[in-house]
């Protein structure tokens, strides 16, 4: 099935015109485009507002990515109950200057989420991302709480390990979705960054997903594929993550890395904690399946 006739049987169920759930589908290419070249930028500053406005100029301007009317999806990392400082959640001010350049862009919706670890509403406001959400103040803007009702069913098509996995629906319909994942240690994972991000719009237990977890991360990322992958390494966990909590395991960067590609902006961002692009097993994984480019040498590198 093309897009349009994929939301149109969403929209059917969301409704109540159908009388069970259906289970998707997702066609090769329907939210994946494997041919766009890998180009990777890196900016540093210690002004967020400066710092996220280089970066994405340096990418073409969001409005190479968001077209007017789009309803956008904005991924931070919001899963636990820590400060900003504390480095286990996306920086609020890296998410609300992506959140402006979008809504300049002409958005027509903006919806952030995830799926927290911890209580919910302790994350989005201890994170500082939904009290500096809210203060934009725009009709157009929500970061609303997970709605376990919209998780809905989808046949993994590609993938190695998982034929099926329900992904939240708001992910599918968007027409522009941005990955915003902190840089952080996993103790499991090695490394969470935008492959692993996925993890906050899956449904069911994701307590199954840690085993096997590279190639299961893969799979996933077949079929939730970003328009835009934004890695916040303002400052990133060297130890004791996913939670951490200790400041004295957080280091400041002031930097960001951008790409289209996901696979290309975890393989760079490993190097900032001093690891070679393949040290992480799902970048790895991901690369091995064709869903971007893990050789730093064959991407193109621009520091701003």
């Amino acid at each position: 099935m093309n897009r349009r006739e994929f939301l149109k049987q969403v929209a059917r169920w969301s409704a109540g015109g159908m009388v069970a759930a259906p289970v998707f589908t997702i066609a090769p290419g329907l939210l994946a485009d494997d041919t766009v070249k890998s180009k990777i930028v890196v900016g540093s500053d210690p002004d967020v507002d400066g710092l996220i406005t280089s970066v994405v100029s340096a990418m073409g301007g969001m409005a190479g990515f968001v077209n007017k009317g789009d309803h956008v999806v904005i991924k931070p990392n919001i899963g636990w109950d820590r400060r900003p400082e504390q480095a286990a959640n996306t920086h609020p001010m890296v998410v609300k200057a992506l959140v402006e350049h979008v809504l300049e862009a002409g958005a027509k919706k903006v919806s952030i989420f995830d799926r927290t670890c911890n209580e919910e509403r302790r994350c989005y406001y201890n994170s500082g991302i939904k009290p500096v959400v809210d203060k934009i103040d725009d009709r157009r803007v929500s970061c609303n709480y997970i709605d376990d009702r919209k998780f809905i069913p989808v046949n993994i098509k590609k993938g190695k390990n998982l034929n099926q996995w329900p992904i939240y629906r708001e992910v599918l319909e968007a027409d522009c979705y941005i990955n915003v994942p902190v840089a952080k240690h996993h103790s499991l994972a090695k490394l969470t960054l935008g492959l692993k991000n996925v993890m906050g719009v899956i449904g069911d237990s994701r307590g199954k997903i840690h085993f096997n977890l590279a190639q299961n991360l893969a799979d996933l990322n077949t079929v939730v594929r970003p328009t835009l992958t934004v890695v916040d390494a303002t400052r990133i966990l060297l130890r004791n993550g996913p939670q951490g909590g200790d400041l004295n395991d957080v280091k400041t960067l002031n930097t960001v890395v951008a790409s289209t590609d996901p696979v290309a902006a975890d393989a760079y961002a490993a190097t900032l904690f001093g690891l070679s692009p393949d040290a992480v097993p799902s970048t790895v994984a991901a690369y091995k399946m064709g869903l971007g480019e893990m050789d730093l040498a064959k991407c193109i590198i621009k520091k701003i």
